[in-house]
């Protein structure tokens, strides 16, 4: 056979199968089949995104910091405080998940619940002292536990004299001095712990503010109830949800 014949007739034959694979191609691509395992990969990064968004989803709600009701929806009372029963509503799993954080001595949760432009005000006996009380940052308070140098917290009440305690000390005394996870009572923007001579002055520091107060009436039946301690923690609205701003201890004094 002519050499030439030959040739154009091997061009054909391979002209035909190309033309016969082609379509294959473009069908399986147009009905979403694989081609070369892209879609397949496509699929796989599909699922895994789908996954990272679903366990963020999950993280944000178990932390408590899926989106929260602003100050502006919720009701006031005639005092110009967030209604008791809104501020239950709000912040009841918020503040719980910051109570069990500092009962755990968990520095990088409280570090997250920390309200990142104003900190965390602590403040010994309920009467915020905005000129005194001490301030620590959402990056102090990743190493609160961890710092051993002593501060003055304030004044003691009744006996005086300097409150120079490191952060761990102070926290024995006037943060987690009781298992306050598991109180007698909590109270939501209500004043449970009201002696009657302190001035009572946390809803003028903190604007529109929620605070919860868990609280013991005593624990020694010869004290009468002049035992008595709580934990107040304070939050205020930031960017969807609340942050800690404050932390009052509060117990009888003489």
């Amino acid at each position: 056979m002519d050499k030439k014949l030959i040739i154009l007739l091997l061009s054909v034959a391979m002209l035909f199968v190309l033309t016969a694979c082609s379509p294959a191609v473009e069908n399986d691509e147009e009905n979403g089949e694989p081609v070369n395992g892209v879609n397949d990969e496509n699929d796989e990064n599909d699922e895994n995104d789908e996954n990272d968004e679903n366990d963020e989803n999950d993280e944000n709600d178990e932390e408590g910091l899926s989106e929260l009701p602003a100050p502006g929806e919720l009701d006031y009372t005639q005092e110009g405080i967030i209604a008791s029963e809104d501020a239950q509503m709000v912040i009841e799993e918020r503040s719980y998940k910051t109570m069990e954080a500092f009962k755990a001595m968990d520095q990088e949760k409280l570090a997250s619940l920390t309200h990142p432009e104003v900190g965390v005000r602590f403040t010994q006996y309920s009467h915020v002292n905005v000129e005194e009380d001490l301030v620590f940052t959402p990056e102090e308070m990743e190493t609160f536990f961890d710092d051993t140098e002593e501060y003055v917290w304030g004044q003691y009440d009744g006996v005086g004299g300097d409150i120079e305690l490191t952060p761990s000390e102070y926290y024995e005394e006037f943060i987690y001095s009781q298992d306050f996870i598991d109180p007698e009572e909590i109270g939501y923007n209500e004043i449970v712990s009201d002696s009657g001579l302190v001035d009572e002055n946390q809803f003028e520091v903190y604007e529109d503010v929620i605070i919860v107060e868990y609280y013991f009436s005593g624990f020694e039946e010869d004290y009468d109830g002049m035992d008595w301690q709580s934990l107040r923690l304070a939050f205020q609205y930031y960017e969807d949800t609340w942050l800690l701003v404050g932390v009052i201890h509060n117990q009888w004094t003489t």
